[in-house]
């Protein structure tokens, strides 16, 4: 029996996380970003969208479109945990749940469908998240991960669509061929120059000798994804003992220096919380990038000294970023932190205006924060930078 994949992707998820929040946004045009000249549309409503609105876009820009747009800076904590809802409800039906991203993921349901109705099943799991969470999701099944993805972009918002091996030609084919998941913004302007318009263009290009020289080895993804043979496994992730990683997914492919090295920031921190809850260090600490190609990029940095605090895993991730992969684009960005060694934690007594090394610091706060199990005392520096990303 084939395997069956289910992709989930929450619709306009930030969008419909602030209008938990705040019911009067709903139908309202909203971006998630900020106002400034620099600032970038990170996502935005579907009613704002009905304006020209659309990631990406300068945030003068989407003004412009729409003056009416209603701008919030991001509340990434508040994301982060109706993400974990998310993810707690997709694993009340399986364990065989692949996070992609904050905001989506893929399921092994080949089990959990077996003698149901496919439509009824799909239409009472949206169903039921909505009424769990308040969050809306497209989804898209098939018998490979490439198949199902594809699947969950058809239809937005709360779209089902089941596509068969039979159904690529009529259901695949026909899209666009930026529509191809895997081809990034800047490869599909090339692709139609070339006369490949779209997804049946793509499939008779790579079936010629200058399509196969063109895409290289990506020819064989090409390939096998567009005759239904490509990957249809769940790729679970299990702890590392030697490890603790945090990786994020882009919402758009991009090389624009500040939002990876916003992410970046967002990821360090992760790690430095989870590595501060296992009461562990780190000495080395490694930058994770992945290409639009789907190629995966490591660069490492080992300390003199073991470290958990986020500021120093961050600047030497960014550090890394800067230094061999600035201006090329990426579809993935992470942080890890390896050789781990057991926290040996120092009752250290600071008189108010004594200077202490930074990791000494780090172990006071946290010490404080497990007396009273939850996060009451930061460092002012932390705060200040996270400020400042989550408002860019």
């Amino acid at each position: 029996m084939a395997n069956v994949i289910m992709h989930v992707d929450l619709n306009y998820f930030f969008v419909r996380c602030e209008e938990l929040k705040n019911p009067k946004l709903v139908n309202k045009p909203v971006m998630i970003g900020s106002l400034g000249r620099a600032g970038i549309v990170s996502t935005c409503s579907y009613k704002a969208r009905e304006y020209g609105v659309r990631s990406g876009m300068p945030s003068y820009k989407a003004k412009e479109l729409c003056p009416s747009i209603i701008m919030c800076p991001g509340d990434f904590n508040f994301y982060s945990l109706m993400s974990k809802e998310f993810f707690a409800y997709c694993h009340t039906y399986t364990s065989k749940v692949e996070k992609a991203s904050i905001d989506e993921c893929y399921m092994d349901i080949t089990n959990v469908i077996k003698n149901k109705n496919p439509e009824l099943f799909l239409k009472e799991f949206q169903r039921k998240l909505y009424k769990k969470t308040g969050l809306m999701c497209s989804i898209g099944v098939g018998p490979t991960r490439f198949l199902a993805k594809m699947g969950s972009d058809l239809k937005k918002p709360m779209g089902i669509s089941i596509i068969r091996k039979k159904d690529i030609k009529d259901k695949i084919f026909p899209l666009p061929v930026n529509d191809f998941f895997g081809i990034g913004k800047k490869t599909a302007p090339k692709l139609k120059s070339l006369g490949v318009h779209t997804i049946e263009d793509l499939y008779n290009f790579i079936n010629k000798v200058e399509g196969q020289e063109y895409f290289g080895s990506f020819y064989e993804y090409i390939k096998s994804a567009l005759e239904g043979t490509s990957d249809n496994q769940i790729y679970l992730e299990y702890p590392d003992p030697k490890s603790i990683s945090h990786t994020s997914t882009l919402m758009n492919d991009t090389d624009d220096e500040d939002e990876i090295s916003r992410v970046l920031y967002l990821m360090s921190k992760d790690v430095s919380e989870d590595a501060k809850a296992e009461r562990l260090k780190g000495k080395t600490i490694q930058l994770i990038l992945k290409d639009t190609e789907f190629q995966t990029h490591n660069k490492s940095h080992t300390l003199d000294k073991a470290s958990n605090d986020a500021e120093v895993i961050y600047k030497v991730a960014n550090s890394l970023y800067i230094k061999n992969f600035l201006n090329k684009t990426f579809r993935l960005v992470g942080v890890a932190l390896q050789n781990l060694v057991p926290l040996h934690e120092s009752n250290v007594q600071l008189s108010l205006f004594e200077d202490a090394p930074i990791d000494k610091v780090s172990d006071v706060i946290n010490q404080v924060n497990r007396k009273f199990n939850r996060k009451v005392v930061d460092k002012a520096s932390i705060m200040l930078k996270e400020k400042k990303h989550v408002n860019k």
